[in-house]
């Protein structure tokens, strides 16, 4: 089936960009995975991939790839930091985020997150990650090593839409031929690790005197107490449950969940509840201030820590499949030398053969030539003989009148004899 989706691009910084990709009708899709249309990040192309029903898991699976790397040349390697969100269109600070590095190769040419998240949390109504089926994925690439800002709050706190609409602010009061400056592309200035928070004052201040401080800090405590929303005791119970059940999931699970913006005014209640019996210390109050804080660092650290040790398992993984072809390979390495062995024995055998068929073929050869020699010679002398032969049959027919001569006389002879003994 087709897949309608909207993809943008945005560059934050000279080496980092955000990327926004919107999947329609997500909730339809049949496919088991799909990508996005591939992006240029410092001259590499790159592209999303998601499977929208988990990749064997039953979670949201996401990763980043280069799109071309079985075209690059060999042993080509690329370093990024990379930065997955999956958009709470409801409330953004609640939407679900994952960072993480890695040095792209030709064996590992995509990197991400196989349980990025849940997919029951991902299909549930009462969330913004589905609004109108439509999934908004956002992720941020930096190939800088010496950078290191991309974070779950950068994330947040990145909105497309909202610079978008300045842009689009910017380029309504030019069509409304209102005097304004010439709109460059939208960008979010990156602060330099040298750069202070705060401007430079080009002189320094004057000295406050004691009692306008004081005068100061007794009004401002005034109109604090004045504007302060007081909450009832139910308010502040409901409030200390909502941070116990936050408590009593793990870290990983609060920094995927997205329970921070409601714990924010939880601990905000809690923290300005002035009750008779229950007053708070000016210390209590001031940690509950930076409990978010802190939960927020402990949330990141222990997502970290799965991050390096899903790293590590993938090595593993990796490792042992390697480990695995090798032994196959060993395997077959032997099984091939034993065929060889075997086929030069054949080969060996076949030799003999040839050899003693090579030597029978040259007596064979010898005798024909014997024979050829022999039956030459018996010609030869064959012709001889039949010249003889004519010539033999003419002494015989000589042979033959003098012996009928012979005989003649000699029967003369016989005769005279005969008569000769007839008269004595």
């Amino acid at each position: 089936m087709a897949v309608d989706s909207k993809f943008q691009s945005m560059d934050i910084d000279v080496k980092i960009k955000k990327f926004t990709w919107r999947i329609q009708n997500f909730s339809s899709l049949e496919v088991k995975k799909l990508y996005s249309e591939v992006f240029t990040v410092d001259g590499y192309k790159w592209r999303i991939i998601i499977f929208p029903k988990g990749n064997h898991v039953d979670h949201l699976s996401i990763y980043l790839d280069v799109a071309d790397s079985a075209t690059l040349p060999y042993g080509w390697s690329k370093y990024a930091q990379v930065g997955f969100g999956v958009i709470d269109q409801f409330d953004r600070e609640t939407s679900s985020t994952r960072v993480t590095q890695h040095c792209f190769n030709a064996r590992e040419a995509d990197w991400g997150f196989t349980t990025f998240l849940c997919l029951t949390e991902l299909h549930n109504p009462k969330r913004g990650y589905l609004l109108n089926d439509e999934c908004l994925v956002e992720v941020y690439v930096c190939t800088d090593k010496t950078l290191d800002f991309i974070s779950r709050e950068f994330i947040v706190e990145t909105d497309w839409d909202e610079l978008k609409a300045k842009e689009a602010d910017c380029v309504k009061a030019v069509m409304d031929n209102q005097k304004t400056p010439t709109t460059k592309p939208v960008e979010i200035t990156l602060p330099s690790p040298t750069q202070s928070s705060s401007q430079t004052v080009a002189t320094e201040p004057e000295e406050p005197a004691e009692e306008d401080m004081n005068t100061f800090f007794t009004s401002l405590e005034s109109e604090l107490s004045s504007s302060r929303m007081l909450y009832s005791k139910e308010e502040a119970k409901e409030a200390l449950a909502k941070i116990k059940e936050a408590l009593n999931t793990t870290p990983v699970n609060l920094n995927d969940s997205g329970k921070f913006s409601p714990l924010k005014q939880a601990i905000m209640i809690l923290a300005r509840f002035d009750g008779s019996s229950t007053t708070l210390t000016i210390e209590q109050k001031n940690e509950l201030l930076d409990l978010e804080e802190r939960l927020k660092e402990l949330a990141n650290r222990a997502a970290k820590a799965v991050q390096d040790k899903d790293q590590l398992t993938a090595k593993e993984s990796i490792k042992q499949t390697m480990t695995c072809n090798l032994e196959s390979s060993l395997i077959r390495y032997k099984e091939v030398e034993t065929e060889v062995k075997q086929v030069d024995q054949i080969l060996a055998a076949l030799r003999e053969e040839v050899e003693e068929e090579q030597k029978r073929k040259e007596k064979m050869l010898a005798e024909r030539k014997g024979i050829y020699r022999s039956c030459k010679e018996m010609k030869m002398e064959l012709d001889a003989l039949g010249k003889e032969l004519a010539e033999c049959e003419a002494t015989a027919k000589v042979g033959e009148e003098e012996e009928k001569s012979v005989e003649a006389e000699w029967g003369r002879i016989k005769d005279f004899i005969s008569s000769i003994e007839a008269k004595i």
